[in-house]
């Protein structure tokens, strides 16, 4: 049933706008803010879009919430508050004590949607995580991709299952106790159903970043710009019940005002939290490993919640598998001291010397002031597997008892531990950069460059595979049969139980990075780190190698094989092992 609806669209770069709704057009009025805006009657699905100047192609909406044919096509109206929601009795979860687990929808399932993935979440809380981190799920062109070419910030990607889909999916996350946290993008736009910059100067005049160019955030007529990416900020926190956002490299975020939008978005998302009743939280990732980000706004901080620290992974990944090229090199010199830097005090470079930037990088985090939890540990993510060459896991790598090791090191940390899908049952299947761009030439470009690219770095260039091939897209997925073979079965038994060892003794979730201890060994790969009265164990060696304690052991809680046979304060590990003691 149609009714009256005012369609509204901040357009200031076109001299006249008008509207299509189900085929008819209709003036708008301009305001003297830009705004533009006409009443008619439209019905709860209405298709529309706007006509900007003399071109008689419809555009989409820049605040669309759904797009039926694709980023190029029309709008189509959605109504978030229609969701019959069941999920009352969420109170929401702090990040603070919890485990994340990243996910990309369209690879998660074969069917590659959000119901499907319902029905897989109750593997999640079988295995003992506490939120599912979607990675980008807003309007791309093309069927499959990564996420991060979004163009439609307010949309939910199609071929998922639209934004209906997605609230069933929260819903369903917390009705089995699970939060949810989307992975958003403001730093750019996708090169494929970009309409933007015809409403609006979204871009700056400045610079670029590396993907392109830098949103306006403090240039002229950037207010509305900025309050863009604010507003979408809190329509996936209060309109989808999400729980939390992961923001992505916030190191390109050009802002040169005094408050920085991040600075206002968590102080607006801190507000809505208190509305909403639930914890609300900002995960940024950055590459300035600069703890300003996550200290509180009282002590002049920008009063984010935590970030990712890649210098965690970057440290634990060189140790354990030896790679030593590009920004791995400083983390491989260090050897198993840099695990213990960074299981102390987060970042590695901390004011340091880093040699692939060829200058000094980053600042001490204050470990009297902010707690361990604050940052997020991982062995993979999808970066950090997607954007090698041809997309191989650690699991392609490491042994299975050396896979446990890992797990052991980052599920024991002081940190926010996260965990990449599969993951879990060390996956066997590669997770590569997959795009299904429409246009050819930039499907031809993206191919091209992605090659150049690690064709740089020494890679074969046949061995890239290519990302608009739909194989690429199809071996990323998830095999789930794995499961109950080995040697993923007893990989996913060793996560389970050390998820199991976090909620039983409080010890091996104490955020305090001024009392963490760490001991090591590079001759014997040997690492001993201390968590309250526990002490974790790892040997990292191809040989059974005995370990000095600064205790004696009392019993052993966990252990990647063998049990290890303690003595008195010594204690012989088995080889490419880990355990968890009692002292």
């Amino acid at each position: 049933m149609s009714a009256p609806v005012e369609f509204a669209v901040w357009a200031p770069v076109p001299e006249r706008v008008r509207l299509q709704v189900d085929g008819a057009v209709h003036d708008m009025r301009r305001s003297d803010d830009g705004w533009w805006r006409a009443e008619v009657e439209a019905g709860p699905e209405a298709d529309y879009g706007f006509l900007l100047g003399d071109d008689d192609t419809p555009r989409p909406d820049p605040r669309s919430r759904r797009q039926p044919d694709g980023v190029h096509g029309l709008s189509r109206r959605f109504d978030p508050s229609a969701h019959p929601w069941g999920d009352d009795a969420w109170t929401g979860r702090p990040l603070a004590g919890g485990v994340v687990y990243e996910m990309h929808v369209g690879t998660f399932t074969p069917e590659g949607t959000l119901d499907a993935a319902i029905d897989r979440l109750g593997h999640l809380v079988d295995l003992g995580v506490d939120f599912v981190e979607l990675l980008p799920v807003n309007g791309f062109d093309g069927t499959h991709n990564w996420g991060y070419d979004g163009v439609l910030w307010y949309a939910v990607q199609e071929s998922y299952g639209g934004p209906a889909a997605y609230q069933r999916f929260v819903d369903a996350c917390h009705q089995r106790g699970l939060g949810v946290v989307q992975d958003v993008v403001y730093n750019h736009l996708g090169p494929s159903g970009n309409y933007l910059p015809l409403f609006m100067p979204v871009f700056s005049e400045g610079g670029p970043n590396p993907w392109g160019s830098s949103v306006n955030l403090s240039g002229p007529d950037s207010d509305e710009v900025r309050r863009y990416v604010l507003d979408n900020a809190l329509m996936w926190l209060r309109d989808m019940h999400v729980d939390g956002l992961r923001l992505d490299a916030v190191h390109a975020l050009v802002d040169e005002r005094a408050t920085h939008v991040l600075e206002e978005m968590a102080q607006e998302v801190d507000r809505l939290s208190v509305a909403e009743g639930r914890p609300l939280t900002l995960i940024a990732e950055s590459d300035l490993n600069d703890p300003h980000l996550v200290t509180p706004r009282a002590a002049n901080g920008k009063g984010l919640h935590a970030q990712w620290s890649d210098d965690f992974h970057h440290a634990v990944f060189a140790t354990l598998t030896g790679e030593a090229s590009g920004y791995y090199a400083d983390f491989a010199e260090a050897g198993l001291a840099g695990v213990a830097k960074t299981l102390t005090g987060a970042f590695f470079h901390d004011g340091s010397w880093s040699s692939f930037r060829r200058r000094h990088h980053g600042r001490p985090v204050d470990t009297s002031r902010l707690p361990g939890w604050k940052f997020l540990g991982y062995l993979q993510d999808h970066d950090q597997i997607g954007n090698r060459a041809v997309g191989d896991r650690v699991s392609a790598t490491l042994s299975p008892g050396l896979l446990a090791v890992g797990a052991t090191i980052v599920l024991t940390s002081p940190f926010t531990p996260m965990l990449f899908m599969g993951e879990e049952w060390g996956a066997s299947t590669p997770w590569q950069f997959f795009t299904s761009h429409t246009d050819p030439e930039i499907g031809r470009a993206t191919a091209v460059g992605r090659k150049a690219e690690f064709a740089e770095h020494g890679w074969d260039a046949d061995e890239v595979p290519d990302p608009q091939d739909p194989e690429t897209f199809t071996r990323s997925k998830l095999d789930w049969s794995e499961l109950d073979r080995e040697p993923h079965a007893s990989v996913l038994a060793v996560h389970r139980r050390l998820l199991a060892l976090r909620r039983e003794h409080p010890e091996l979730v104490d955020a305090d990075l001024a009392a963490m201890e760490v001991g090591w060994d590079d001759e014997d790969r040997v690492l001993v780190v201390h968590r309250g009265s526990l002490r974790v164990v790892a040997n990292l060696s191809g040989e059974e190698q005995e370990v000095e304690l600064d205790r004696p052991a009392t019993g052993v809680l966990f252990a990647t094989a063998d049990e290890p046979t303690p003595s008195g304060t010594s204690v012989t590990v088995p080889a490419e092992s880990a355990a968890v003691l009692t002292t």
